[in-house]
């Protein structure tokens, strides 16, 4: 079966401009352009679009969904099944907060008793499930099934006082590291303070902390894209500097 661009955009439910956008990016080409100049698109490009919108489906960046479909190890089997997996991850987050929903209705109406702790574990479990979605695949193999289910699991039991006390912290650390790059030197005062507080931080998902773990982490910041893009959004060489400093914290440099 073949296709113009409009009735492509008609089943899929797309716009015709963004088919040509796809086009222009190099993320999926027309099989053919006919006589008349229109681009017509066969099974293959139409199987394409579908893997195309899921990922957009799951968040994933453009950018990134060119590396996959037009990698020539790409294997569309594999692709669905981590969809699905996905998938079925981001239902698990929805049907969690709903059943938090539903619960806090019955405790306002009282007809049960909802305690502190149950208000917020649909909230952290989606923390969790989008965190997974993102890197659960290299903490996996970086730190083990066991210790990654043990981090989430203290996430989960975490009171809303911890809640609060986190994300107060993640916010000290973005600020303290803020102002340390803005000295250049890993090795200062502000800069080992970030570092300090970087472990405090990892303390609260982390089962039990230890420094050589924490520079392993550092590295990954550095070297896996998505974290130095996090880092490295505002300034530059963040996650680098945040390494190096971690690096002397935990004496794995001078």
């Amino acid at each position: 079966m073949e296709y113009t661009i409009k009735k492509l955009a008609q089943i899929a439910g797309v716009s015709t401009r963004t088919l040509r956008y796809y086009d222009e990016i190099g993320i999926l080409k027309p099989a053919r352009i006919n006589s008349s100049g229109y681009r017509i698109y066969g099974q293959k490009e139409t199987d394409r679009l579908q893997h195309i919108l899921f990922y957009r489906e799951l968040g994933v960046e453009l950018d990134k969904i060119g590396e996959f479909v037009n990698n020539p190890a790409y294997d569309c089997i594999s692709a669905l099944k981590d969809h699905r997996r996905k998938l079925l991850e981001k239902k698990n987050q929805l049907e969690q907060l709903i059943r938090t929903i539903d619960k806090t209705i019955a405790a306002s109406e009282g007809r049960i008793e909802m305690t502190d702790k149950e208000k917020f574990e649909g909230f952290k479990q989606k923390i969790i499930d989008e965190n997974d979605r993102k890197y659960g695949e290299e903490i996996r193999e970086k730190y083990g099934e066991e210790t990654v289910n043990q981090s989430y699991n203290k996430l989960k039991g975490m009171s809303q006082e911890q809640c609060k006390e986190l994300e107060e912290l993640t916010a000290l650390v973005q600020e303290t590291l803020k102002q340390a790059f803005k000295t250049g030197d890993p090795a200062g005062v502000l800069a080992q303070k970030a570092a300090d507080l970087h472990r405090q931080w990892l303390s609260y998902s982390w089962p039990n902390y230890n420094s050589e773990a924490h520079a392993g982490v550092a590295q990954m910041y550095v070297d896996d894209e998505r974290f130095r893009a996090y880092y490295d959004k505002e300034q530059p060489g963040t996650a680098e500097f945040l390494r190096d400093a971690i690096l002397i914290y935990t004496g794995k440099k001078d």
